[in-house]
């Protein structure tokens, strides 16, 4: 309805294959078979929808060499064509890509993916793009990417920032806040400057569903806005890359967030988030007025008081300390008849 652009993601891949597929024994005919019914079903389905597919994902190894998978392993170096062409015969109208990770600079891995590129090319096979993931390191945005970008546009294919993230040490802090938002604008500018960089996409858009915690332990706030759904100084440097003229938010702010985590016929349990960009807080005091009748019961990891409908929560002497670029979470249990409606906090 709203016009906007799906791409596939991703049709042939060394991991997340079925057991049946893993622990199979194959033929090579056999699964030359499997994967060109996969890949007629599943692009076919979507005919005519998607932009772009990812059509073989991750096939390098860091040094150049071709990954060991199922796919190489039973068909060799030219599963990839043959995937290709597969695709290209489920829909003629759709872009065609070969996505990988750390060849965002010149690198043997990269090389590598040129020297295959300029094969198929040459041999006819159908190639319409190359997906650079970027999933990057804070200060560590690769020097050679414009050029990289360049020297496979200069085959006659298109590229693309499919999977920017650019993670950092945790905590985070307005230093390093401030690094990560050139190191966007670095990725964007790099894409900017060559023609054929037909489209930058991040990797998520929030730290709170970002993949790098999990992955990355002790690493995070990778993603251009934070956890709260606010934008990040990297936010604002990629529109200004874009020609944006936004302004970021003033500096040292410390801001209260109220969300309702679960609800139930006579009760509920909310929480306050206390973040802080840009300054820090030595004390903190929130406060706010329930618009329907709600009462606390119970509180913890602050001191709570209601009177009527005003409520005041300050710190525990264990979490008084909000640093920049940290923040505080204190909850509490509430009665409610009717409605909960959530509450706008002040914080003092």
């Amino acid at each position: 309805a709203h016009g906007q652009q799906v791409r596939g993601h991703t049709l042939v891949w060394h991991s997340q294959n079925p057991g049946w597929l893993t622990n199979g024994t194959w033929t090579p005919a056999q699964l030359s078979q499997l994967m060109n019914d996969h890949i007629a079903t599943e692009v076919g389905r979507y005919k005519g929808r998607l932009a772009t597919w990812d059509v073989v994902n991750e096939p390098f190894n860091e040094d150049g060499t071709y990954r060991q998978t199922l796919w190489y392993n039973g068909l060799g170096a030219d599963y990839i064509a043959q995937a290709l062409t597969a695709a290209r015969a489920a829909d003629p109208g759709t872009k065609l890509y070969i996505n990988d990770y750390n060849v965002e600079g010149v690198n043997a891995k990269s090389t590598a993916l040129y020297n295959l590129v300029k094969s198929l090319k040459g041999r006819g096979v159908p190639i319409d793009g190359v997906g650079l993931q970027a999933h990057l390191i804070l200060g560590q945005v690769p020097s050679s990417m414009q050029q990289n970008i360049q020297r496979f546009a200069d085959l006659g294919v298109d590229v693309q920032i499919t999977e920017l993230d650019i993670r950092m040490q945790l905590p985070s802090d307005s230093a390093k806040l401030t690094q990560q938002a050139a190191d966007y604008k670095a990725v964007m500018n790099a894409c900017l400057a060559v023609s054929r960089c037909a489209g930058v996409t991040v990797w998520g858009f929030t730290d709170s569903d970002s993949w790098i915690p999990s992955t990355f332990p002790g690493q995070g706030a990778a993603t251009p806005y934070d956890e709260n759904y606010a934008p990040k100084p990297a936010y604002h440097a990629i529109a200004e890359s874009l020609g944006g003229t936004t302004t970021p938010p003033p500096t040292g702010a410390c801001t209260a967030t109220y969300s309702v985590t679960s609800q139930w016929n006579t009760g509920f349990t909310g929480q306050v988030r206390i973040a802080c960009s840009g300054a820090a807080l030595s004390s903190w005091k929130a406060s706010w007025t329930f618009g329907a009748g709600q009462q606390l019961t119970q509180a913890w990891n602050a001191s709570c008081t209601q009177s009527g409908a005003a409520v005041t929560c300050s710190n525990a002497s264990y979490n008084a300390t909000v640093p920049d670029g940290g923040s505080v979470t204190f909850g509490f249990n509430g009665s409610w008849s009717g409605s909960n409606p959530v509450p706008v906090v002040a914080l003092g």
